[in-house]
């Protein structure tokens, strides 16, 4: 390898993977020199070190914030909100981006998740054309075609553009659409190390939905939106077949509270459900996830006998084009999962290991929270718009999805 490599290696003690140049072709080992010059491994190192810390967060510092219940609003209100979203929609200040990075592995789909086909009262439908389905049914309603945007990840860029054009993007037109894709940052191992793929590369993973910001700023498309005067950018999963992201009161109470961010909640169905919460930390807006929730906070209950932290985070975020412009080049905190994650050893066998054996690391969208004073948070009927697709079977499977699509359409 060359000198300039090796040094960064032992800088920051990966001389692993030195251990591997008998395994690489002249071209294998030139494409693994260009990765180790592109990844900032003094952040992967402060990463890393991160993982060794325990999570702790002060009870005293988290408090209860304010939500909305759609429910609960009059109809009068229903109304005036409406029509102040209406606005926006047809005067062509609206669009939609769908976090579309994910294989449907967890399916038993080969594919982008987007790709992957339901069994519905209407016959089969693609997750991708479900989505495509509500965007022509607000442009009946509205007049206008919203601008849709999906952000997909390195591994399945490609096969998404290949599969909605071969559909002809189930009717919406192409122009409409646009495409870009979230950065990927290494995995490490429980020493620091990283890790080959079996292609041997440096395996890299996507750096989660917090990835948004960089890439979108990087795709050139915030320039985009402020001249052709979008506004307000909703935004939500791939995998909720139930997503209202065409929603015209949660724009009008976003503008009537004055705020620049608001998200969408479910009531939790008991303490012990595993979801993120909105809550309040340090006096800022933040979602807190389950298991670092103090267990009698999350017990606490308000004197209607609601509980006091139930407002369960589903994934649905709407966002001014000033955030977007705002967190161009912030950097988020960097959260650690620890996955089973398959590797190539020094002998060149490909291992899949049985237990959780390396750290994947992402940001969170909603970190940027904490940036803001405050947020809306709008609580809407579960079985209205959270229908997800994520396990094969039981729970939150496309059996139990389709089941909720069906009822409403």
């Amino acid at each position: 390898m060359k000198k300039e490599v090796i040094q960064i290696l032992e800088k920051y003690h990966q001389e692993h993977l030195l251990n591997y140049a008998n395994l690489l072709s002249e071209e294998q080992e030139k494409q693994l020199e260009e990765q180790i010059l592109r990844i900032d491994f003094e952040q992967l190192n402060t990463l890393y070190k991160e993982t060794q810390k325990e999570k702790y967060i002060e009870e005293k510092k988290i408090e209860y914030i304010h939500y909305t219940d759609k429910q609960k609003l009059t109809k009068e209100e229903r109304e005036e909100l409406q029509k102040v979203g209406e606005t926006i929609i047809k005067e062509g200040s609206y669009a939609v981006i769908t976090l579309a990075g994910g294989q449907g592995t967890r399916l038993g789909h080969s594919g982008p998740k987007g790709t992957y086909p339901l069994t519905t009262k209407n016959g089969t439908k693609y997750i991708f054309e479900i989505i495509v389905d509500t965007l022509k049914q607000a442009q009946k309603q509205y007049g206008v075609f919203v601008p849709w945007y999906i952000m997909t990840s390195k591994e399945n860029h490609q096969e998404t553009l290949a599969f909605l054009k071969e559909h002809e993007y189930f009717g919406y037109p192409a122009n409409k659409i646009k495409f870009f894709t979230q950065g990927e940052l290494p995995l490490v191992n429980t020493q620091g190390k990283v890790i080959l793929d079996k292609n041997k590369t440096i395996k890299e993973a996507a750096d989660g939905n917090g990835g948004i910001y960089e890439a979108i700023a990087k795709s050139g498309y915030i320039k985009e939106m402020k001249t052709n005067n979008i506004e307000w950018i909703f935004i939500s999963n791939i995998d909720n077949i139930l997503s209202n992201f065409i929603d015209p009161l949660l724009v009008g109470i976003t503008i009537k509270q004055n705020q620049k961010i608001a998200a969408k909640s479910v009531a939790k169905n008991s303490p012990k459900e595993k979801v993120g919460v909105f809550c309040k930390v340090n006096g800022k807006p933040k979602v807190i996830e389950y298991i670092d929730l103090p267990e009698e906070l999350a017990e606490q209950r308000d004197e209607n006998g609601e509980l006091l932290y139930g407002e369960g985070n589903f994934g649905n975020y709407l966002l001014h084009r000033n955030v977007l412009e705002n967190l161009a080049d912030v950097k988020l905190p960097v959260h650690a999962a620890f996955k089973k994650c398959a590797y190539l050893n020094e002998q060149g066998e490909y291992i899949e290991p049985q237990e959780p054996n390396a750290y994947k690391f992402e940001a969170f969208i909603f970190d940027v929270f904490a940036r803001y004073d405050d947020i809306t948070v709008l609580r809407v009927k579960r079985e209205d718009e959270f229908a997800p697709v994520k396990n094969k079977t039981g729970e939150d499977s496309p059996e139990t999805a389709v089941d909720l699509y069906n009822a409403k359409f």
